[in-house]
């Protein structure tokens, strides 16, 4: 009981999907099941199937055999696993004081949720098997229980499997009634004279349009056990479906049950001279007749319908799937185009390379080629693994860094959490020690005309004591000339001793130019000493040095015949800064870059 409980507590209370809920209930099911019949007490399977139902199990297994095939779709086997296992639990369950409602109401329920599925699954030719497992699961509960063969005859699920032109189909609903014929010797007795009509009625429909031998000797078969059971209402039914002999006769003899068909043959024919039609049963076989030929005609109609329908869907899934494949061949020819013109280029931009490179070993000596190609090689060495420990200090920066942005956030997290829940219990005790506003209307009577009087009187005395200051307009303008060159005079003060300032800090710089040691005796702090805190300074420093390494990185070939220009841009440039700087500027080409060298 403990486990129903868990089971039914499990399917209210928790989330689950679709496919997580068929799982539970087959799963809850089976396993109730198996541990009542594993019990040597004969009363403890039909202990469990009432306490299924009575517990509201069961109602969920029928909510979900009825639910929408969109919802269904991708779950069929689950679905015909569950629809078996529920038909299982109806039979032998003892509702107790829930008789009325279980036979009433829950169990026209479960009929109707088994046909639905049925009828979805009869739409779908990979899912037969799945097909068969259901119909065996409503014969198991038609046996159990005759009374609902009424409601599968008249279930409109029903009609449309009967509708559906499948041979197995067909086969399985005959085999479906020739079961509960054989095991219930009194089925017929708990059926109406409609109910039997329309079996009959199934069964010969099966033999005036299937055309399969298999189907029409279940057909057979199924009026010879009806016969057998209630011989004389089903003759007087039978006398409805007048030619039934001959259909047999001429369409069915020399299929494999001919001993069958005599049988039922004979049945039909004996007393057929004195039964006698009444005018009644004649309107009845005309109008059965045009209603046939009207269902016969609009089976027609949809067939050459659909037929239509298929052969424009083909086609246009034909000419879509055409398209596709002429876009994938053409952006699979562009992108070979693509490839091979990238290929080209860079076959030609490596043989320009090797041409030049050719051309420039011919120019230089014989005793210099093999160190220029080991500089060469060197070079390449140095930027691939520059570029492979760039990388590798990159990927291990990225995943530190967000290693430390998770923690961090989670901290934050945490933290605006703790100081959200700390301010709303602080602001609620604020709230409930402090006592209640007055609203300030309360106790007041409003402003009175001796009120108005005596505060009038108030305001003109404050007046006449407080006399305001009167400013002509020649004095405001006078007064505001006097703050704008108050101001102006400020201002220009605060510039000439920003300047001074400048000055005597480059006078301190040059001095340290002048006592600097050479780069080759310089220590750490002597390197300090130098950094310049200006920022355009600092940038003009780097500049130059990022110039002159890679000045050092170039082949000496590249350098010839720029030495020349070099020295002349260097000592207009000297000269440029030594009369901006108004003769302060001292030291040489090779000073200053070492002092941006140290700068850096």
């Amino acid at each position: 009981m403990e486990q129903l409980q868990e089971l039914k507590r499990r399917l209210e209370e928790e989330e689950l999907n679709l496919e997580q809920r068929v799982g539970l209930l087959n799963h809850g099911l089976s396993r109730a099941l198996n541990m009542a019949a594993l019990q040597t007490d004969g009363g403890a399977l039909t202990h469990v199937k009432s306490q299924l139902y009575l517990s509201g199990v069961l109602s969920h297994c029928v909510q979900v055999l009825s639910l929408e095939p969109r919802r269904l779709r991708g779950h069929w086997s689950a679905a015909a696993t569950l629809a078996h296992l529920t038909s299982s639990c109806c039979v032998g369950v003892e509702p107790g004081k829930h008789s009325e409602a279980f036979h009433r109401l829950f169990l026209p329920s479960v009929v109707d949720g088994l046909l639905s599925l049925a009828g979805q699954l009869m739409r779908r030719a990979e899912c037969v098997s799945l097909l068969r497992k259901v119909m065996d699961s409503v014969g198991w509960l038609l046996r159990a229980q005759p009374q609902l063969s009424s409601q599968v005859l008249s279930s409109v699920h029903y009609e449309q499997i009967q509708m559906c032109d499948d041979v197995s189909v067909s086969l399985l609903c005959v085999q479906l009634w020739n079961q509960t014929c054989t095991s219930t010797r009194d089925f017929l007795s708990g059926l109406s004279d409609d109910s039997v009509l329309l079996l009959l009625n199934e069964a010969v429909c099966q033999l005036a349009v299937s055309a399969d031998s298999t189907v029409g000797g279940a057909s057979v078969r199924l009026i010879l056990l009806m016969a057998n059971q209630q011989e004389l209402r089903v003759h007087r039914l039978l006398l409805s479906f007048r030619g039934l002999d001959s259909l047999l006769d001429k369409d069915w003899r020399g299929r494999g049950f001919d001993e069958d068909m005599d049988q039922l043959i004979t049945f039909i024919q004996s007393d057929k001279s004195t039964a006698g039609f009444s005018q009644a049963s004649t309107e009845r076989v005309r109008a059965a007749c045009v209603i046939q030929a009207a269902w016969r005609s609009y089976q027609t109609r949809r067939r050459v319908k659909s037929l239509n329908r298929a052969v424009s869907t083909l086609q246009r899934r034909y000419r879509a799937r055409r398209r596709q494949q002429q876009r994938h061949r053409e952006a699979q020819q562009w992108e070979e185009e693509l490839k091979y013109q990238v290929c080209v280029r860079r076959q030609q931009a490596r043989r320009e390379f090797h041409q030049k490179q050719r051309r420039l070993l011919q120019l230089l000596p014989a005793d210099q080629v093999q160190s220029y190609l080991q500089e060469c090689e060197r070079r390449a060495a140095v930027v691939i693994q520059s570029f492979w420990r760039g990388f590798r200090e990159r990927r291990r920066y990225n995943d530190t860094h967000l290693h430390t942005l998770r923690h961090a956030h989670t901290q934050q997290q945490a933290a605006r959490t703790l100081q959200r829940a700390v301010r709303c219990f602080l602001q609620k005790r604020r709230a409930a020690k402090a006592p209640p506003l007055t609203p300030f209307w309360i106790g007041q009577n409003g402003l009175t005309d001796s009120r108005r009087v005596e505060l009038k009187r108030q305001v003109e005395e404050y007046i006449s004591l407080h006399p305001s200051s009167r400013v002509s307009r020649q004095e405001c303008e006078r007064l505001h000339e006097e703050v704008q060159l108050l101001l102006l005079a400020e201002l220009q003060r605060g510039d000439h001793q920003r300047t001074e300032a400048l000055l005597a800090h480059t006078h301190t710089q040059l001095e340290l130019l002048r006592d600097a040691p050479p780069l080759s005796v310089v220590t750490a702090t002597d390197a300090e000493s130098f950094l310049s805190p200006s920022g355009p300074i600092a940038a003009r420093a780097r500049d130059a040095h990022n110039a002159a390494l890679q000045a050092s990185r170039l082949p000496w070939w590249r350098t010839l015949g720029e030495t020349a220009g070099v020295d002349t841009f260097s000592s207009a440039h000297l000269q440029e800064l030594e009369a901006e700087l108004g003769g302060l500027f001292v030291g040489g080409f090779s000073k200053v870059s070492e002092t941006d060298g140290l700068n850096l």
